[in-house]
């Protein structure tokens, strides 16, 4: 029977795709009436597939619309992918390349600058065009030995922290993503969906639900500057020695103030002995706010959000450079979307990106801009591991001082 390739997916066709969807990432294979309902919610029909053996799907993916963050703080239109899988009976019959052609040229027919997504698995998307564009960090801290004193946990700045509950995180939190996001290059933007789920007003079946402990910073003014969400176990040790571990769940600080305030109050909550961080940028603050870096032991270190570029002169132009320079771009698209050779010449005052018949400085496959676009790779490194060519000699010098960024582009969240 030949497979069929269903887009835009029905109402009656979503039972069936969610139990591909828990298939493919090893869930209980099965379609809970909340669980679908609640998928429903989070899904544009128009822009979701599914590949059908009959009456089994054996394939699912969707995407939907999503605002990036670019250098500088300007909003980028992008192709959010999310919910990819292919069951295990049916791998190596192109279902991925079938899905992903669809949605990449309806997403740059619709005008969006670029694809993102979160990559399960490393060796899959960069044949697609995809490259890794930021990276994530999580320490876990001995408290003991951070050398932070806890009986002066109070903000020093004279501002506050103070508990609050999931209505106050979900009336204060999105307007404070907000401010980050406009400030955090790799950022994206949070749908009222997100924070529902994430305070536990919505929640899947099957999977447990820890209502966490939340945390307001504000400032001396009386601004909401930092949220903190977190949980803890509860684990003594012999002689009633309490080893405790808080898990972070959600911090977000606008101000290096905001940041360190909640960091200090988390690591001194009495009997807690341990904190996971959770997914940080890997030039977070906090090694180095710790009176002992050594007590932050790097647990887990990886590519988080992958970028596809679609509209090479719109990403070129939406982010800002911190001096002028011009470079020529020769980029090597193999599915058609993006590839030509573009002239960028940029400033402080703005950036032009068109395509162009001058000879190129630096040629490369289309994902190896993603990590250049958004600050956080070096195109001399790039160069030295034979993933771009410097047809100009000086040109991946140049192209550091024009894209890199004094810090690392981060996403704090996962889709």
């Amino acid at each position: 029977m030949a497979l069929e390739l269903r887009t835009p997916l029905a109402d009656s066709d979503l039972p069936n795709w969610t139990v591909a969807l828990n298939t493919g990432f090893l869930r209980p294979p099965e379609a809970p009436k909340e669980e679908v309902e609640l998928r429903r919610g989070q899904m544009d029909l128009s822009r979701t597939q599914g590949v059908f053996d009959g009456d089994r799907c054996v394939a699912t993916f969707r995407s939907f619309a999503q605002r990036l963050t670019a250098v500088g703080g300007a909003d980028v239109p992008a192709d959010a992918i999310s919910n990819v899988a292919v069951s295990a009976t049916h791998r190596r019959r192109g279902l991925l390349s079938r899905m992903m052609e669809h949605d990449l040229r309806a997403a740059k027919e619709r005008g969006e600058a670029v694809a993102t997504l979160i990559a399960a698995e490393y060796p899959i998307y960069g044949r697609y065009g995809f490259g890794p564009a930021t990276w994530i960090t999580e320490w876990r801290v001995d408290v003991p030995r951070a050398g932070l004193d806890p009986r002066h946990s109070a903000p020093v700045d004279g501002g506050r922290v103070d508990f609050a509950d999931a209505d106050e995180v979900r009336k204060l939190g999105p307007a404070l993503h907000e401010r980050l996001r406009a400030e955090q290059h790799g950022a994206i933007d949070r749908p009222d969906l997100w924070w529902r789920i994430n305070t536990g007003q919505r929640q899947f079946p099957n999977r447990p639900w820890t209502e966490p402990f939340y945390v307001l910073y504000r400032s001396p003014d009386g601004s909401v500057d930092g949220l903190l969400a977190y949980t803890a176990d509860d684990r003594w040790e012999g002689n009633k020695r309490p080893h405790n571990t808080a898990t972070v769940l959600e911090l977000i600080g606008v101000t290096p103030a905001a940041e360190r305030a909640l960091w200090h109050f988390l690591l001194s909550v009495d009997w807690v002995t341990r904190v996971n961080t959770g997914r940080r940028a890997p030039d977070d603050l906090l090694p180095l706010l710790l009176g002992d870096p050594r007590a932050a032991q790097v647990t887990m270190h990886a590519d988080w959000l992958w970028l596809r570029p679609l509209d090479v002169p719109q990403l070129l132009e939406s982010r800002t450079y911190p001096a002028e320079g011009s470079l020529v771009l020769e980029l090597r698209d193999a599915a058609g979307l993006a590839g030509g050779r573009y002239f960028l010449e940029a400033g402080p005052d703005g950036a032009a990106c068109a395509t162009t018949g001058r000879p190129a400085d630096l040629t490369m496959d289309i994902g190896e801009l993603s990590p250049l676009w958004l600050g956080d790779e070096s195109a001399v490194r790039l160069a030295s591991l034979g993933r771009i060519a410097e047809e100009r000699p000086g040109a991946a010098a140049l192209a550091d001082r024009l894209l890199r960024t004094p810090r690392r582009p981060w996403c704090p969240d996962g889709f």
